[in-house]
């Protein structure tokens, strides 16, 4: 059954995401140094912990997808909230690197609790297939978490170290995130009211599971997303040694400036525009702007319009894959199982983005920046490929329906 998903239902999700990303995302880069110095290790073993940490979470995500079908995702996201808390708590009071790491794999196991995937898993439980456009809203929220936390963070690294800092970061989720949540987890809960649509459109997933050449459809979605994942990961994250090695060290501040502005303007436009375009297009949009970006860069470096360019590019893709990440899978399949489809998802994507840094940093050593500029820029095209071939498949499924039949005349 699909309704209208309640605006207080998204602003509230948008608040809980915003603490989530800027807590358990945003904060690491910001305290990581610190946190080295205070145990007598370096910064490559600090990130080296995180990316271990994230395949482990990589791992654990298509569980805690099948959790939220099973259990609800608001009340998943209830637990996730006490969860990540502890496991803060636990970071900051951690004696040694090795205590830490493992407090920070507990972490990012129980972030696939309460970020995106479970954010959008309620807002498909609320919603069914109207929770599209809830789902742009959402990642229009979310897109500030960012721009608030990284100068949060580094003000309360000042005021009270890391380990503070940590503290603050879990009474946030206890004090902010769990009511939230649990508000959600009521609202879940009441009957809905009004016919349902599902007697006058029919799913596509009903098609598509008929159609012999759909078990290629969620392979392909699947595949792409990791790509995606990977691309939008190595790049972002090694954005600062990239521009560097291509003499653009001294505009690096202005350059990554653009990037963040980028993605929520990309989210804002889709919002207000965007209602025309189906989600495959928009995956395939989405998707074209990545090549399109690093090719600007390997063809104008060293020049800054052109890396401005590219920054531009490179966030309006970002900031469109968040919401086709959400709003594809829904229409490609409908709401039956979303949960474990998402859990499926952000295992590929996440798991793709723990090794993408490092990958992206061996080239650079092993091959120079032209080279590993040109590699990557192709590697971005697999997964706009992927996209268009989901094409064939839903025309050809569409095909195979039967007409309606028309409505009597009044």
């Amino acid at each position: 059954m699909s309704r209208p998903v309640p605006a207080s239902a998204v602003w509230s999700l948008g608040i809980t995401q915003i603490v989530g990303y800027g807590s358990l995302y945003y904060s690491f880069s910001v305290l990581a140094p610190a946190i080295g110095d205070s145990f007598g290790l370096s910064a490559e073993w600090i990130f080296g912990a995180l990316t271990v940490a994230l395949l482990i979470g990589g791992l654990a995500a298509p569980w805690t997808g099948r959790m939220l079908d099973r259990f609800g995702a608001a009340r998943s996201m209830s637990l996730g909230s006490l969860l990540v808390s502890v496991f803060l708590l636990l970071m900051a009071i951690a004696p040694n690197g090795m205590f830490f790491a493992l407090a920070l794999a507990g972490m990012e196991i129980a972030s696939t609790l309460v970020l995106y995937a479970a954010a959008f898993a309620v807002l498909v439980q609320l919603g069914g297939r109207k929770a599209q456009a809830s789902i742009t809203h959402l990642t229009l929220i979310a897109g500030f978490a960012s721009t608030l936390f990284w100068p949060v963070t580094a003000w309360l690294e000042d005021l009270v170290g890391w380990r503070g800092s940590y503290v603050v970061f879990a009474a946030m989720n206890v004090l902010v995130c769990l009511p939230l949540h649990l508000w959600l987890g009521r609202l879940s809960n009441r009957p809905a009211h009004g016919p349902s649509d599902a007697a006058t459109t029919p799913p596509p997933a009903i098609a598509l599971s008929d159609h012999p050449k759909s078990k290629w459809l969620f392979p392909l979605v699947l595949v792409g997303f990791a790509l995606q994942g990977l691309v939008l990961a190595a790049v972002t994250l090694q954005m600062l040694p990239l521009l560097q090695a291509l003499d653009l060290g001294t505009h690096v501040l202005l350059i990554s400036s653009i990037f963040g502005p980028a993605q929520v303007l990309a989210r804002l436009v889709n919002m207000v525009f965007g209602g025309r375009l189906r989600p495959t297009a928009l995956a395939i949009i989405a998707a074209a702007t990545l090549p399109i970006a690093l090719l600007l860069l390997a063809v104008s470096a060293p020049a800054l319009a052109g890396a401005m360019a590219f920054a531009l590019l490179f966030g309006l893709g970002s900031g469109l894959t968040s919401i086709i990440s959400g709003s594809l899978p829904l229409h490609l399949f409908g709401q039956h199982n979303y949960g474990a489809r998402q859990g499926l998802i952000s295992a590929a994507r996440q798991m793709a983005a723990a090794t993408a840094p490092f990958a992206m940093a061996l080239a650079i050593g092993q091959f120079g920046v032209s080279a590993t500029l040109w590699s990557w820029t192709a590697l971005a095209l697999l997964p706009m490929a992927c996209f268009i071939l989901i094409l064939p498949i839903t025309r050809r499924a569409a095909s195979a329906l039967p007409n309606p039949k028309p409505a009597p005349a009044e």
